[in-house]
């Protein structure tokens, strides 16, 4: 078979050499990069052969990729500089997010380049109980104290490094207390229209009812909660409110008939413009324009990208077909960004369009066959993208399909067109609420049914870990099940599914069980599985803005690793690094028992663990070690913790909360000695107040684990606490260097650490 050299080859070749890029863990210099880019050049503009070409353009494009990404690390703060104040001059981009009295914004530093230790690039400030708030298009000088962005490493698919590197971010850091802190000058930019057009909305509607609007209007999801995202999340409906590249094609589709309403009126238009062309022109601007107020989001600029191929074949008479059309709109975005491959967005974007074009042909006239094409374009759209879904989120909607059904055409063709023309009429606001109320009331009445409907039992399903092959296989199948007629066998593609949705299991055996010390920054999680039972020993802080790290680390992980449900909680005390997730393991797992040294502090029913009788599941013993009271009856919350010990037949595990000196002398030795190699998480994340040499005397701990933030404030673990379990003869392991820790405890053997998930670096964006 002979290989042609065509756009959706060369598009499918320009793919799949970005992507494999980004399976490095090292780089090569971007002076080698530049130097392939260019003979690549050269072979393509002189071969004649088309497998020679076609290579040339995967040779281009991975060199593209590599320049691009060692140009974007080269970029981030140095390491060394972390936590050092620097004064900054740049210019707010993107919409500021406020969270009570503290303020997030991304800053694009326009320092000097001559000093080697100015910022490049983009930085993502917080600037907490901020006087002034940034704007949009404005220019600020600031004193910011900085650090090289770096994320926590965790089972599941959430990544802050790679979504860092993908969005060219520099540096993170806050804004510190200075007298030079100013604003210097205000610009006009399409955030600061989008900004006012926000504004607008909450005072025509109000803030609480505009939030939905404000998403489909100009992008800016700022008013919605977690609560809305679960939502939105739990029913597939997530992409209407990014602004899907649907909309874009609304908006076109608006801008033709605005065109072809024009003609009408002055049919002499006729004789300078023919109507066809003027119509794509005035289509490719309204489609512009809203691509440009919503954000320029990747479903956006490929929608545009494509109404612009389309446009531009019209005004030179040239036939287009949709495979070619996707095929330049991935080309150009690649061109402009080759690393947009790191985005879930990207591959949704273009694999939802490119699944529609193979699956779904033309349907016949009538009511009955646009309903037909309807159900089928929407049973494509879920069942073909579920696998990737599961792949880059961890979950994916089963209600998704019903859910789109109702809220897709009535977004796409009732609320988006009488959101836009009411934000056209925002200058008369009595008559912009003519169409912006009949849209919030629409919106109101699908969000409550979506409410609904996320509640409903196994709305959304989460499948363990996969890999690249069982993903590629799986969305293969769901293609060949939803292929044209005359494919052989398409009921055969649903067994390619099978191995993502029914992934092997290795559980523990009898009487061996595993622990993972999940990475939750300053604060500690911990799972515990069985051969058939799962714990969670506390889960994590909470974050600003109504996130946990429940929400955002512990139940993703449970999902990844395929151990749920969890059985019991276990909250160690009520501090919020410990309890700030606890919530969300509740909601999800009601029926888990509940156990907690301080149940007072929480939000919600929980057994004190003092008292509780030992328990054993699958051949492992767990059982609570007492701590007595202080005299006095004055304990302090850290010395209220639950230590619990976990005894499987070749190891223990020791979880000890925030236990300082005084709760550790006063606990019996007795409950503290065993023969099992034992591996304990150090008390207080490796606190100097923890860790008493007597403690550690009567435990003997093999391993010991400090779950502590990076280049935290408290500076845990603290050296001198290192240096005591290293000389005790344990071995030290602290999250923040290691990511999240997996520990094996087997039946023959001692206790072992089978896997840190960020060391070795397996991706070269990973520290």
């Amino acid at each position: 078979m002979r290989i042609r050299l065509s756009p959706v080859s060369a598009a499918i070749v320009a793919l799949v050499a970005c992507t494999a890029v980004q399976s490095l863990a090292v780089l090569p210099s971007w002076k080698a990069a530049i130097a392939a880019c260019i003979l690549a050049l050269l072979a393509l503009l002189s071969a004649r052969r088309d497998v020679v070409r076609l290579g040339a353009v995967a040779v281009l494009f991975a060199a593209w990729a590599v320049f691009h990404a060692a140009l974007a690390m080269q970029a981030r703060w140095p390491a060394s500089l972390d936590g050092t104040d620097v004064t900054v001059t740049g210019r707010v981009i993107g919409l500021p997010r406020r969270s009570g009295a503290d303020v997030s914004f991304v800053l694009v530093s326009e320092s000097p380049g001559g000093d080697a230790h100015a910022p490049r690039g983009r930085i993502r400030l917080t600037w907490y109980r901020g006087a002034a708030a940034p704007a949009p298009c404005e220019r600020w000088r600031l004193t910011v104290r900085l650090r090289r962005p770096r994320g926590i490493l965790n089972p599941g698919p959430a990544d802050g490094e790679r979504n860092a590197l993908q969005r060219r971010v520099a540096a993170t850091g806050y804004v510190r207390a200075a007298p030079d802190n100013r604003r210097l000058s205000t610009a006009i930019c399409a955030d600061g229209w989008r900004a006012r057009i926000a504004k607008a909305l909450d005072a025509a509607v109000g803030e609480r009812r505009a939030r939905l609007l404000k998403a489909l209007a100009v992008g800016d999801t700022r008013g919605l909660d977690a609560a809305d995202w679960d939502i939105a999340r739990a029913t597939g409906v997530s992409h209407l409110l990014a602004i899907s590249g649907f909309h874009v094609g609304v908006a076109a589709g608006g801008g033709a008939l605005l065109g072809r309403l024009l003609y009408a009126l002055l049919p002499g238009l006729a004789l300078w413009l023919p109507r066809q062309i003027a119509q794509a022109l005035a289509g490719l601007a309204v489609a512009g324009v809203y691509a440009v107020l919503a954000g320029l989001g990747l479903p956006t600029v490929r929608s545009l990208l494509m109404i612009a191929v389309v446009v531009l074949a019209a005004c030179f008479r040239r036939r287009t077909n949709g495979a070619s059309l996707l095929a330049v709109a991935s080309l150009v975005v690649l061109g402009f960004d080759p690393l947009s491959v790191l985005s879930a967005g990207f591959w949704l974007s273009f694999a939802g369009v490119g699944f529609l074009m193979l699956c779904v042909t033309p349907v016949s006239d009538g009511w009955r066959g646009w309903l037909g094409g309807l159900l089928r374009a929407q049973a494509v759209m879920s069942v073909t993208l579920l696998p990737l879904c599961l792949w880059f989120f961890g979950s994916a909607s089963l209600a998704g399909f019903a859910a789109n059904l109702v809220a897709a055409p009535l977004v796409s063709f009732v609320v988006v067109p009488l959101t836009l023309i009411g934000c056209a009429l925002l200058g008369a606001p009595a008559l912009a609420s003519v169409f912006l109320m009949p849209a919030c009331w629409v919106l109101s009445h699908l969000w409550r049914l979506l409410e609904a409907m996320a509640r409903m039992p196994m709305a959304a399903i989460g499948v363990a870990e996969g890999i690249v092959v069982t993903t590629i296989l799986a969305t293969a199948g769901a293609a060949w099940l939803f292929a044209p007629r005359g494919v052989p066998l398409r009921g055969c593609g649903a067994l390619l599914l099978l191995p993502m949705l029914l992934p092997p299991r290795d559980p523990p055996q009898h009487g061996a069980f595993r622990m993972w010390v999940l990475d939750v920054g300053q604060g500690l999680a911990v799972l515990v599985r069985t051969r058939s039972h799962t714990l969670v020993y506390d889960t994590g802080p909470a974050y600003a803005g109504g996130r946990d790290a429940g929400a955002g680390v512990v139940l993703p992980a449970i999902a990844a690793l395929g151990i749920g449900p969890v059985d019991r909680l276990v909250v160690s005390h009520g501090d919020s690094d410990h309890a700030g997730g606890a919530g969300s393991i509740v909601s999800r797992y009601p029926e888990a028992v509940r156990l907690s040294g301080e149940p007072g502090r929480l939000g919600f029913r929980s057994l004190p663990c003092a008292g509780q009788a030992p328990w054993s599941w699958d051949g492992v013993f767990f059982r609570f070690i007492e701590v007595p009271e202080a005299r006095g009856g004055k304990t302090a919350s850290n010395d209220r913790s639950c230590v619990l010990a976990v005894e499987g037949i070749g190891g223990r595990l020791m979880l000890t909360g925030d236990i300082g000196h005084g709760a550790e002398r006063r606990m019996a030795a007795g409950d503290m000695a065993s023969s099992l190699p034992t591996i304990t998480t150090m008390a207080h994340h490796g606190s100097r107040h923890s860790s008493d040499v007597s403690w550690l005397a009567a435990v003997k701990p093999a391993i010991s684990i400090a779950s502590a933030g990076w280049r935290n404030r408290f500076g845990h673990p603290h050296p001198s606490i290192v240096d005591r379990h290293a000389a005790m003869g344990a071995e030290v392991y602290v999250t923040a260097r290691s990511g999240a820790i997996r520990v094996d405890f087997p039946v023959a053997g001692p206790p072992v650490i089978v896997r840190e998930w960020r060391r070795p670096a397996t991706r070269y964006w990973h520290e």
